[in-house]
Parts: C-alpha cells; structure tokens; sequence
C-alpha cells in the first residue's frame, strides 16, 4: 500500500509505462546526439 502511494502519484493508471516509455524517448534522444557527434568527428 506505501509503495502505491510514493512520490503522491496514482501508479495504478498507466504511469508506471508512460514512465518507461518517457525513459525510452530520453535515451534515443541521448543516444541519437551522441552518434551525430561521433559522426561529426569522423567527417572532419
């Protein structure tokens, strides 16, 4: 029951996955920057 009521935030509703989908948006952006910075640096 505690954990459910962390951080004051209803996970019963989708949360929990439109969290790990947030991450996942995150990470391809990271990782999206630092392949085109990798790929600047070749070119030169």
């Amino acid at each position: 029951m505690f954990i459910t009521n962390l951080l004051w935030v209803n996970w019963t509703n989708g949360a929990i996955i439109m969290t790990v989908v947030f991450g996942l948006v995150i990470a391809a952006l990271v990782g999206a920057v630092y392949y085109m910075s990798k790929k600047d640096k070749r070119l030169k």
